[in-house]
């Protein structure tokens, strides 16, 4: 396994979220659009994700009987989901203000008529 350059070690819990928040963008763009449902599955989705890699970590450590990369570390699932929290803010906010311009547009026009 690779590991991270000892000068980002120290932000190991802000890459978590880092990754997560861009993961969940990318992710958001491509499939669900405006689409409320498919932003909650993809959000679950990517969070047990983040969970499953952490378990997988520490199952690869007691497999192998030695420790290849990391351990399971509850502080990083939790950074895992502040990542998709924030992406979540971001995306809410900004699919509200889509739909009240739209709204807004959409009544000015019928008010002209």
């Amino acid at each position: 396994m690779v590991k991270l350059p000892s000068v980002f070690r120290h932000y190991d819990k802000e890459l978590h979220s880092l990754f997560y928040f861009l993961a969940a963008a990318f992710l958001n763009v491509l499939f669900a659009k405006k689409r409320f449902t498919k932003h909650i599955l993809i959000f679950a989705f990517l969070y047990l994700l983040g969970m499953s890699i952490e378990y997988a970590q520490e199952y690869s450590n007691q497999f192998f009987r030695k420790r290849i990369h990391g351990r399971y570390d509850k502080e990083d699932v939790l950074s895992n989901l502040k990542g998709l929290i924030a992406f979540s803010v971001v995306w809410v906010i900004y699919v509200g203000v889509v739909f009240f311009i739209k709204k807004s547009g959409m009544q000015q026009e019928t008010d002209k008529k």
